[in-house]
């Protein structure tokens, strides 16, 4: 549509020294005050006619059915165009961190000037702004401030938009022709500008708080995933990700503290997306990511060129965000954020990352103390590994051979390595002497005890000492080597090979069995445990056995053993698969006893040492009387 007609001839209102001198300085400027008033009548408010409020009724309806700003702000375009036919017109919103205007809606402009950031007071739209008032131009050749963008322009008109006394953006109206724009397109712009600037105020608030919400959701959302990854560079990858969702940086990087040696080692870095090798150590006496680790806060740069404090790793970047990562009170480390856009990064951004900075610094940490706790696992695994390899080369590699009797083992530890312990001692006069004990305890304090009573057992064994005056002397060393809460259980025999006896002596340990035509019934030998009570003396007994016998002895794991159904597996089923096998050999025996066992443990983990040692007189020749 056209313009409006000129309005009538009337006498100019009276002004200001204000505004007479601010239009001698300024050309054609002429603050707006509203529509002039009618010849004759004296000056005062203009007359809104009906179209004017049938106008404002549909910027009110239009206005108030949405809190899309970019709808309201095509809206907005809409109904001013109805009223004014205009070919190039913009919105622009100020940016209060800034003081600069930018364009969030346009019509008729080219892309490039759609990027300008307009300060306050520059150009005409500055101009309206910083003084707080519409500002009609018939002709933008003579203006001191005005910006040449596009030079087929020739008026202009641009009214501020006031909320609560602040100013929050500029509506901007362009054309072509000289002296295009009348007063009462901008008295009634003005009243547009009231009205759109509540609306778009009331736009942002409800944008405000729906990203905030948003905000709070993805916060809690990475709070509770960062804190179940355990592993640290998949989760400082997933930091990286899961951030940018809230803040859009372009450069990213986490620097963790070497304490000792004062420098934040970078851990992870990204940069436009892609994940890049980590840079140098940075000292914490160095740059915005030592600053914001010395002083123990937020830091940002609006500007890096500007900042004395800026140590360049990405030659692109422009603005810089670091926050430090405290884990009790203690920095642990930085998150440091880059972009290419000066003043990138706002109070919202700032708010994001020191709420998230804490829940990541507890997540690193727990990471860094679960790679600890899984390194001292590894090298406590190899030292049971190299535990286990010395204890099986301390066990005796064979039993002895004698002509009469023939002798077998299976020992199976609970853990890595084991607390039980089996020996064979080598007697003059074709004796040997037979340990089996099981130390308090598992793992590596058993295994240790275990081989300092095997070294005792072995460097008496010249002394061809009986069972009973074995274990007297097994206390008595222990004793003297006191370590609380360890003691040991065992059985000692002494196996003389020509006359087929066995002396036994039992210092608390469960009692072996003895088999003889089918037959099995256990050793009743009693006694106190080595190692726990001083000056104790132990009972002896010898038994005279028959080619046939087998006499077993074993540790407690065996008949403690549990099944699935947590049933113990017990001295009457040990019976039953003795008595079972008694036929085979000693070794036969042996294997027989620990395969009934698995059978009956099933898939259960074992919780103890297992431990069978069998004796097994051979048939061929009565003992001599």
């Amino acid at each position: 549509m056209s313009p409006p007609p000129n309005p009538p001839e009337h006498a100019p209102p009276a002004e200001s020294p204000e505004s007479i001198s601010r239009q001698s300085f300024e050309g054609d400027y002429r603050p707006s005050s509203g529509a002039p008033p009618e010849r004759g009548a004296e000056p005062g408010p203009p007359r809104v006619d009906p179209t004017q409020t049938e106008f404002l009724l549909q910027l009110a309806n239009a206005l108030n059915t949405t809190l899309d700003l970019q709808t309201l702000l095509q809206r907005t375009a809409d109904l001013v165009r109805a009223v004014i036919d205009y070919k190039i017109f913009a919105i622009l919103l100020l940016n209060e961190r800034t003081n600069e205007l930018r364009m969030r809606f346009q019509i008729g402009h080219t892309a490039a000037v759609e990027r300008l950031k307009i300060r306050l007071g520059q150009g005409i739209v500055g101009q309206a702004a910083q003084r707080r008032q519409a500002i009609l131009l018939d002709d933008v050749r003579g203006a001191p401030h005005y910006i040449a963008a596009n030079p087929d322009v020739r008026s202009e008109l641009a009214v501020p938009l006031i909320v609560k006394n602040r100013v929050i953006g500029v509506i901007d109206i362009q054309a072509e022709q000289v002296g295009y724009f009348q007063p009462q397109h901008s008295y009634l712009l003005e009243l547009t500008a009231s009205r759109v600037a509540q609306a778009i105020e009331n736009a942002r608030l409800y944008t405000r708080v729906a990203r905030q919400a948003q905000t709070l959701a993805v916060l809690n959302e990475i709070a509770q995933e960062v804190t179940s990854i355990l592993d640290l560079d998949p989760l400082l990858e997933r930091i990286a990700q899961l951030l940018r969702r809230l803040i859009d940086y372009q450069m990213f990087s986490i620097l963790l503290l070497n304490e000792r040696e004062r420098v934040l080692e970078p851990q992870y870095a990204v940069r436009f997306g892609h994940e890049v090798a980590p840079a140098e150590n940075v000292p914490v006496n160095r740059g915005l990511v030592g600053t914001a680790a010395r002083e123990r806060r937020l830091v940002t740069s609006p500007d890096v060129r500007k900042d004395p404090r800026y140590y360049m790793v990405n030659p692109e970047s422009r603005s810089e965000m670091v926050v430090p990562l405290i884990y009790k009170n203690k920095v642990i480390g930085v998150l440091d954020l880059e972009h290419t856009r000066v003043n990138y990064f706002n109070e919202d951004h700032e708010r994001t990352l020191v709420t998230l900075a804490s829940q990541i610094a507890v997540a690193i940490e727990n990471a860094r103390l679960y790679q600890k706790v899984i390194a001292q696992e590894q090298r406590l695994e190899h030292d049971l590994e190299m535990a286990r390899e010395v204890q099986l080369k301390l066990l005796p590699a064979k039993a002895p051979r004698h002509e009469h009797a023939e002798l077998a083992t299976r020992f199976l530890p609970a853990r890595t390595i084991g607390g039980d312990l089996y020996d064979f001692l080598h007697y003059e006069r074709e004796c040997s002497g037979i340990a089996i004990g099981d130390v308090s305890g598992k793992a590596a304090p058993a295994a240790l005890y275990a081989a300092v009573i095997s070294g005792i057992m072995r460097a008496a064994s010249g002394q061809c000492l009986s069972p009973a005056a074995m274990l007297k002397l097994l206390n008595d060393s222990l004793r003297e080597r006191r370590v609380d809460a360890q003691y040991v259980t065992m059985v000692y025999a002494v196996w003389n090979d020509l006359k087929q006896t066995l002396q036994i002596a039992n210092a608390g340990s469960v009692q072996p069995l003895i088999c003889r035509g089918g037959e099995v019934e256990p050793i009743r030998a009693e006694g106190f445990p080595v190692g726990m009570f001083p000056d104790v003396t132990y009972e002896e007994f010898t038994i005279s056995t028959r080619p046939g016998d087998a006499i077993v002895f074993y540790s407690d794991g065996i008949v403690d053993a549990l099944n699935e159904s947590d049933e113990l597996f017990g001295e009457e089923r040990l019976r039953e698969s003795v008595s079972g096998n008694l036929h085979q050999s000693a070794q036969g025996l042996a294997d027989a006893i620990f395969a009934d066992l698995q059978a009956f443990q099933g898939g259960r983990e074992r919780f103890d040492d297992e431990t069978v040692v069998v004796l097994k007189v051979l048939p061929g020749g009565e003992p001599p009387a």
